[in-house]
């Protein structure tokens, strides 16, 4: 049975099923690319990739200007060879960056003269190294609070009290656009479809646009549970992100079967049992979850899911997350998502999404030729 459904899995995989809907990404690390069966998995239905941490600060640049792109490389390598797009991630974070980015040259805190030069010579750095394959970036990451009833929308951290605001998201966006001026800008952030995060999420990308801060798109990342969030303000985010951005992509998605969701991650949980109940929870939610990106193709670009299999999922093999278990087979949800009857209203979405990539294709060759003629 299980040789069967990989025959089916080869036959169709998930980028064909979608393809008139928008891309179908996975995150990937070193791991994966040394297993012949992930491999095939990802080159079967996957035609964009992110790397689950190899692009992360810490990880390129662990001290000032001691680059390590030895394993950020492989995978670009793996991309280029397969022709699968690459999406960065990311450039600015509060977490696995490392502390000289803040520490002052002198001892204490770097000034934000500091703070900012270093943040250029990172960014520009990394995106120009990998400008041929990577079609985007989430520029900032996970800046807003999770406070429901805070003021100040930011969290706390290193970056907001040496720029003394929010200038630091706006130095980095400027700084990646002089990068990469083909590049695709995001901001990205967990729990984006929870009503009070969505909106100072919408207010700060709304500010900043209208400022001539240039952020293209919003990351939501999909670090959801079989509870929460709700269809309902799933698509709700989605609606009103689409207000003041044309490009929405979910970033990092696994589904739990417990109540953690976004960020929240506790190791010493115990395992969750998978009861029927618990099982038509979680296909509901992944089936009800594409139903809604269907519908809204035209400002959805891609959807990644975040790690291969539930064997090498962050959130743990016991919460049961993706659509491959364990061992690396196909789940009978990964067919419901996969094998979908669209609804008149989807296929309307469908057409509207290849409009939309056929008037990009036509800009990206018009903008191209006026480049030519100008030099």
């Amino acid at each position: 049975m299980a040789a069967a459904m990989c025959a089916n899995v080869q036959a169709q995989g998930l980028k064909d099923a979608y393809k008139d809907y928008f891309a179908v990404g996975v995150a990937v690390n070193g791991r994966n690319l040394s297993n012949d069966k992930h491999v095939a998995i990802i080159t079967n239905n996957y035609n964009s990739i992110t790397a689950e941490n190899d692009f992360k600060p810490s990880s390129v640049q662990p001290q000032e200007g001691q680059w390590n792109f030895r394993n950020a490389d492989r995978i670009a390598d793996f991309c280029r060879e397969h022709g699968i797009k690459l999406r960065g991630h990311c450039l600015a974070w509060h977490s696995q960056v490392g502390q000289w980015m803040f520490q002052g040259a002198g001892g204490g805190q770097a000034t934000k003269e500091e703070l900012y030069a270093r943040m250029k010579t990172h960014i520009t750095t990394v995106m120009q190294r990998y400008s041929d394959i990577i079609y985007c970036w989430d520029v900032v990451n996970e800046a807003v609070t999770d406070d429901a009833n805070a003021t100040d929308p930011l969290r706390r951290s290193s970056w907001k009290t040496i720029a003394g605001g929010d200038e630091f998201i706006r130095k980095a966006f400027q700084f990646a656009r002089e990068a990469d001026p083909n590049a695709l800008l995001f901001y990205n952030d967990y729990n984006a479809a929870v009503p009070a995060k969505r909106d100072k999420i919408y207010n700060m990308v709304k500010e900043m646009k209208a400022a001539g801060v240039p952020i293209d798109g919003i990351g939501m990342q999909g670090h959801f549970n079989v509870y929460e969030p709700s269809l309902e303000d799933i698509e709700a985010a989605i609606v009103k992100y689409s207000e003041i951005v044309d490009h929405i992509q979910f970033t990092e998605l696994d589904i739990r079967l417990n109540r953690e969701m976004g960020g929240a991650l506790n190791m010493n949980r115990q395992g969750e049992e998978l009861t029927p109940e618990k099982k038509k929870m979680f296909d509901d939610k992944y089936t009800g979850f594409f139903e809604i990106l269907r519908r809204h193709a035209d400002v959805i670009d891609v959807v990644t899911f975040w790690n291969v299999t539930d064997a090498d999922s962050w959130v743990g093999v016991s919460n049961y997350p993706l659509l491959f278990d364990k061992n690396a087979d196909p789940k009978d949800t990964y067919f419901k998502v996969r094998d979908f009857t669209p609804t008149d209203a989807e296929k309307a979405a469908a057409r509207k999404s290849v409009q939309k990539a056929a008037n990009k294709a036509a800009d990206d060759k018009a903008a191209l030729a006026q480049k030519n003629f100008k030099k």
